[in-house]
């Protein structure tokens, strides 16, 4: 009997199921049917009249539209289409809600024949208007002007400068038995550049270097052969303490200056950590040797947050000085010592003091490179002076230093 039963229950089960799918199909094709059809939400009304007063303000890669719209309540958007000097056809659009149309992508001075439409709900379009643009010179042009390239220790140095902060690309080509092939970049939209390139070692390289734009416009080319500086990591075996007057106390016995060679870059107490005393905190060391100074990596403290370990924190230096001696007083004054560098911190994703993403954890577990001035002599003891730390006092908390240069 209960077998019986299962078996009723069963078919009947199945019978539903083949029911409600069937249901479905037939639902989904009864959809698909409306989606393919590709009519318009929104009946059309006519075509609709074209905007007017166009008037033309040229920039720089760029031509600014304003205009008056047409009366009709079912406009959507409008719409410009132009041609780049790549041939390629671009189109811009604007909402209703605005009366403005930035036409961007130029690469070139020339006239260029600009075709202005007012497109209704039901996607007809307006009789054109046409007008002429002449766009002023893109900032591509004067980056490149003022680019330089001069050799660096271990690689090269790009300085250029960008005023109107356009987002731009340097590409880097190589030569390689009469082929050019890509090698390097630089991408930013910063106002000032001053980039190392560096891991390349000290025989001559041919270079191409040009600038360019997301639109694919771009410069001219500069070709330079470029021999770069000889550069090593100075052995940390060589470090040693150098504390003098006036310098910072550690906050712990075990924080001393010497855990900045020890390799530890994370844990405690593998660290230098000094005590706020109100003013900027100082250490010292020495590298054992006679160097010319190229640049330092320093790697921060990992200060404990609510969400773990972090940087930009604390005791993790923000605003601070590089300094460097060949032969310090033994007063603890500045008298010999000269500014190698004046650097501060800037946590790349922005947010408030306490809060970090992935990248900002990234850029801190790195260590930062900071470029140490190449037009003095050479230098065999270091001072770090902290001015001012994340968190608004003067001591400093850091893991641990690589000193880079030429010790021949």
């Amino acid at each position: 009997m209960v077998n019986l039963i299962n078996i009723k229950n069963d078919g009947m089960k199945q019978s539903l199921n083949l029911s409600l799918l069937t249901f479905s199909i037939g639902l989904f094709a009864w959809s698909c049917s409306k989606v393919d059809s590709n009519t318009p939400l929104t009946p059309s009304k006519g075509t609709p009249a074209k905007v007017a007063n166009v008037t033309v303000r040229n920039d720089s890669a760029k031509a600014i539209l304003t205009y008056t719209l047409p009366n009709a309540a079912d406009i959507a958007y409008i719409k410009a289409v132009y041609d780049l000097a790549s041939e390629k056809s671009r189109e811009v659009k604007a909402s209703v809600y605005d009366n403005q149309l930035i036409l961007d992508g130029f690469g070139d001075t020339l006239e260029h024949q600009v075709k202005v439409y007012a497109v209704n709900k039901a996607e007809v379009a307006s009789e054109p208007v046409t007008v002429t643009v002449k766009p002023l010179e893109n900032p591509i042009w004067g980056v490149f002007r003022a680019m330089k390239v001069v050799p660096d220790f271990a690689g090269i140095r790009v300085i250029t400068k960008n005023p109107a902060r356009f987002n731009i690309a340097i590409e880097i080509l190589q030569d390689s038995l009469g082929q050019w092939f890509p090698f390097n970049g630089i991408y930013t939209s910063t106002d000032s550049i001053n980039t190392a390139i560096r891991g390349m070692d000290t025989l001559s390289k041919k270079l191409a270097f040009f600038v360019r734009d997301r639109f694919l416009n771009r410069t001219d080319t500069l070709f330079q052969t470029i021999t770069p500086f000889y550069e090593t990591a100075i052995a940390k075996s060589d470090y040693r303490e150098y504390t003098l007057p006036g310098d910072a106390v550690s906050a712990w016995a075990s924080n001393r200056v010497a855990n900045l060679w020890d390799g530890n870059w994370e844990h405690w107490p593998g660290c230098n950590i000094t005590k706020d005393e109100g003013m900027p905190s100082v250490i010292t060391f020495e590298i054992g040797r006679l160097t010319q100074l190229s640049r330092i990596v320093i790697w921060d403290y990992a200060e404990y947050l609510n969400s773990g370990r972090g940087y930009y924190y604390g005791g993790n230096p923000r605003k601070f000085e590089i300094w460097a001696s060949p032969n310090p007083p033994l007063d603890g004054s500045w008298s010999n010592w000269t500014l190698m560098a004046a650097c501060e911190e800037v946590k790349p994703s922005g947010l408030p003091y306490g809060q970090l993403t992935n990248e900002d954890r990234t850029a801190g577990m790195a260590g930062f490179n900071w470029d140490l001035r190449a037009d003095v002599s050479k230098m065999r003891y270091i001072r770090i002076k902290c001015n001012q730390n994340w968190s608004g006092g003067f001591y400093q908390s850091l893991s641990e230093v690589q000193v880079y240069g030429d010790p021949r």
